[in-house]
Formats: C-alpha cells, sequence, structure tokens
C-alpha cells in the first residue's frame, strides 16, 4: 500500500497524497464533464492513488497493454466492454473509431450521476501506426463535450507521450485537458509518516539513508521489512539473489523511453559528475546534440530523473543538468559493476569509507529536493527567492602554478530582501564540528564568490546538516542553520 486513507475521529486522515486526493474530490463535485491527466514517474503511485480514492469502482476501466499490436489492445477493450456494458457478446472493433462509438453506447446505458472513465497505461495504447489519439480526440469533442457527466481519467508513466499527447496537445485535445495532477515522490516527512505507519521506528537519520537509495517512490518503500535493518533490507532488495529490485533497472528504462539506451547514455554521463554538467560538457559525454538531446533531456526531467538549475549569474545556456534519482545513482555506484556476488554486500560495506564519501555526496541532492523545506526552516517560505549552484575554476599562472584555487557552492539562496545564503550541506551522524581549517575554507570561499561575481549583496554561511553544528568557538562564523528537523517539515 502506497499511502493510507483511514478515519480517525470521524476524521479523514491522509498519510500522503492529501492534494492530489483533494483534487479528484473536486472533479467529482464539478459541474462539467472533467478531462483529467494523471502523470509521473514510474513507480510512483499513480494507479494506487486512483483506485484508493475511487475504491475500484468505475463506469469503465482499461488498462493499456505494453508492446502490443492495436488488434491485441481492442481485443482487450472489447473484453472492458462487455465487462462494463450490457452487450449480448464482445464487441468485434477493427478501429478505435468503432471502439469509442461503443463507449459512448455504454455510458448512454449508465445511470450513474457522474460517470468515471479510467484509462490506466495510456500511452502504452497508442502503437506505431495507432489511430488512438485522433479517435479519443473525437470522442471528446463529439460526444463528452455535449455533456456535463463524465469524469475521464487518463493514467500513464511515460511522462513525455502524456504531455506531449494530451497536455500540450495542439490538434483536437488543445485545451481539453481541465486538470492535471502531478504525482511526485513523496518528500522526507512522507516517508517518515509511511514508515512510522508501517512500524519501522527508524530515525531521521535512518530515513535519510533510506532515502538516499530508494528516494521517495512509494512502491520500493513499499518493499522494505519492519523486522529488517535499513542495511539488511537494501541486501534483500538490491544483492540478494532474487533481489526485488537487482534487475530494475533495465525494466524502468525500457518502459518509459523508446530506444533507452541513448537515455542511459545521458544518465550515465550525469551520473559521473556529481555537480552536475553544463549542455556543452554532456554533449561531449554522451556523444548526443542537437534536437535530439534537447528532447531526451526534457523527457527526463518530466520523468523526475534529472533536474536541472541555474548558474549563479550565468545566462541560460550555463544551466546545469544533475541526476534527480536516488535509484539510478545508487545503480550506477553500487550494482551495475559490482562483481562481487556477495548477497550481503551492504552489510559489509555501509561503514566503508567509499559509502560514507558517496552518502555526503547524495545528501546534498536529498537537500537540493527539499528547498522548500529549507526556504521554511530560514523562515523565508514568504518572500521572493532563487536557488543556483556556483563554480569557478583555478587560476594559474604561466608556469602552471595555482595562484587562486576554485571554488564551488552547490545551493545558493538569493534573497529579493538583498541577502545571499551559501550553503554547506554535510552528512553527519552527530552535530557537526567547524575546525579552524574549515572555517578558513568557508570564508576563502565566500571571498572568491565575492570576487568573482561581483555582487553587492550580504553574504551570510548557511549549514544544513541532520543533527545541525557543535556549539564550539566557530559556530559563531554561521548565519543559520538547518538541521534534520527542518527537512522533515511539511
Amino acid at each position: 500500500m502506497y499511502f493510507c486513507w483511514r478515519k480517525e475521529k470521524n476524521m479523514d486522515t491522509f498519510i500522503g497524497r492529501k492534494r492530489e486526493m483533494d483534487e479528484l474530490e473536486r472533479c467529482m463535485q464539478s459541474s462539467r464533464s472533467e478531462f483529467v491527466v494523471i502523470y509521473g514517474r514510474r513507480r510512483v503511485g499513480k494507479t494506487f492513488l486512483v483506485r484508493n480514492y475511487f475504491h475500484d469502482s468505475y463506469t469503465f476501466y482499461y488498462v493499456g497493454a505494453h508492446k502490443q499490436t492495436q488488434k491485441k489492445q481492442l481485443e482487450n477493450f472489447a473484453k472492458a466492454l462487455f465487462r462494463y456494458g450490457t452487450f449480448d457478446e464482445h464487441p468485434k472493433l477493427s478501429s478505435w473509431s468503432e471502439a469509442f462509438d461503443a463507449l459512448s453506447q455504454l455510458l448512454d446505458q449508465s445511470q450513474t450521476k457522474r460517470k468515471v472513465l479510467f484509462f490506466d497505461e495510456m500511452p502504452w495504447i497508442d502503437n506505431k501506426g495507432s489511430d488512438f489519439v485522433e479517435a479519443l480526440e473525437y470522442f471528446w469533442n463529439s460526444w463528452v463535450a455535449t455533456r456535463d457527466d463524465i469524469v475521464f481519467v487518463a493514467c500513464g508513466s511515460a511522462t513525455s507521450w502524456m504531455v506531449d499527447k494530451l497536455i500540450a496537445n495542439q490538434g483536437g485535445l488543445h485545451n481539453r485537458i481541465t486538470r492535471q495532477i502531478y504525482v511526485a515522490p513523496f518528500t522526507l516527512n512522507e516517508c517518515q509518516q509511511y514508515l512510522a505507519d508501517k512500524g519501522f521506528g527508524w530515525d531521521f537519520y535512518q530515513i535519510i539513508q533510506c532515502y538516499m537509495v530508494l528516494g521517495g517512490v512509494p512502491y520500493y518503500l513499499s518493499l522494505l521489512e519492519p523486522n529488517l535493518s535499513l542495511p539488511q533490507n537494501i541486501d534483500n532488495l538490491f544483492f540478494a539473489i532474487g533481489g526485488r529490485l537487482s534487475d530494475e533497472f533495465d525494466e524502468l528504462y525500457n518502459s518509459l523511453f523508446p530506444k533507452a539506451d541513448r537515455y542511459v547514455s545521458v544518465v550515465r554521463a550525469l551520473a559521473a559528475k556529481r555537480e552536475g554538467m553544463m549542455r556543452a560538457e554532456l554533449e561531449k559525454a554522451s556523444g548526443l546534440s542537437g534536437g535530439n538531446l534537447t528532447r531526451m533531456l526534457k523527457n527526463l526531467q518530466r520523468c523526475d530523473f534529472i533536474m536541472k538549475y541555474a548558474q549563479f549569474g550565468c545566462k541560460k545556456k550555463n544551466t546545469i543538468y544533475r541526476i534527480s534519482d536516488f535509484y539510478t545513482l545508487f545503480y550506477f555506484k553500487f550494482i551495475e559493476n559490482n562483481n562481487d556476488k556477495d548477497p550481503e554486500f551492504w552489510m559489509h560495506n555501509f561503514m566503508t569509507r567509499s559509502v560514507e564519501t558517496w552518502e555526503g555526496f547524495t545528501f546534498e541532492l536529498v537537500c537540493l529536493k527539499h528547498l522548500n523545506q529549507i526556504k521554511k526552516g530560514l523562515g523565508i517560505s514568504g518572500i521572493s527567492t532563487t536557488a543556483s549552484s556556483w563554480r569557478t575554476d583555478p587560476i594559474l599562472d604561466t608556469d602552471g602554478k595555482t595562484i587562486r584555487k576554485g571554488a564551488q557552492i552547490d545551493l545558493i539562496i538569493t534573497r529579493i530582501d538583498k541577502m545571499i545564503h551559501l550553503c554547506e550541506m554535510k552528512f553527519s551522524s552527530k552535530p557537526y564540528t567547524i575546525t579552524n581549517e574549515y572555517k578558513e575554507k568557508l570564508n576563502e570561499r565566500m571571498m572568491i564568490f565575492r570576487d568573482e561575481t561581483k555582487t553587492p549583496l550580504k553574504l551570510v554561511h548557511t549549514m544544513i546538516t541532520p543533527y545541525g553544528v557543535a556549539k564550539g568557538k566557530q559556530y559563531g562564523l554561521l548565519h543559520s542553520e538547518i538541521t534534520a528537523k527542518e527537512l522533515f517539515g511539511e
């Protein structure tokens, strides 16, 4: 179960997805026909959201079949019509136009006040040479548009198809989509609620470690066993013989993208450089360029696999692309080239220096994915801000000697009230101690940033770490700090 809906003291209590549930409720209370598009990353719980809200009670339900011909798709549609309608036998369908005509007959016979049509895995229906989209356009414009009692729910994991063919449709469905529901992975707060409800009893630190591996993907979280420790769970899912997620990578990308190997080459290139890449760097590393790369980057963003963000003070062409899917990062780092065949690999290695270094880098991504929580923790959620990163190369003299060191800041929060937070993110199992050496490093970085960017705004140090900063003599260096308590905020 991806999220729970339960009654307590006559109140509806949700663990995750309340916003999405509320949007579906507004659809059902609407006085017009609704075309609802639900999209998001594979395994994020889109289907379960719909099933949980409607309790599997639909006027008509149909799910597309992966890599099946139009003939087979139509055969399955005919079976669904027979199941939900009053047909004497399975209708004979040779085109999607005939299929939607038959669906119209079924709906005309329904006495239900709001007629709910749920089409799941819709991108799989639209195979090569299919007339599905055109028939859907005609069905909506010629039949549904004349009524006020239809709730058409379209759901699919191939987010690029959902956006291109439905939301951004420039043909018969242009401006026909009445509601878009984007289902995002869980936040840390939602993961904490989910795991607590399942009896895990893990603390902030363990949940962050879990998030670094599985992200906020509800299906992955549903595979965890509360009677096992986190390292045991990771071994069970990834490294044991028959682990449920050991073969997930190929299935994940092949089910979402045509020519998936090209998409994999992009994420592989990005995974090799944890701070991310600019477009020119990515073209060189992946061997891809032009419109094809632009389209792939957009599709990867839509599916929550990568994120892009600006470099401080730079033009749009210097946008940084970075992997944002935790499972993908974990796969490239520990699974793809793992030849140990050790079914307890994680238990034997989770405290090694290599894993600690990986956790340090990955914690930065956790923070970047929780920018709203960081802003709220800083007390600036109500004012306009921009988030960016920044890096500069070292300056060398003619002999190749370093005149000035290079520097990098992964998160910069610029406030409209003329203050800039230079954020430092450290993953630590105890309060982080700022040493004299580290203080000098932070101050030097601030100085380089000031010299390089020429910004006149006030610069301050902000530390983000699970258990805060130890109250030592260097503590006064900081303007502010964010702990796990703030990262786990709503």
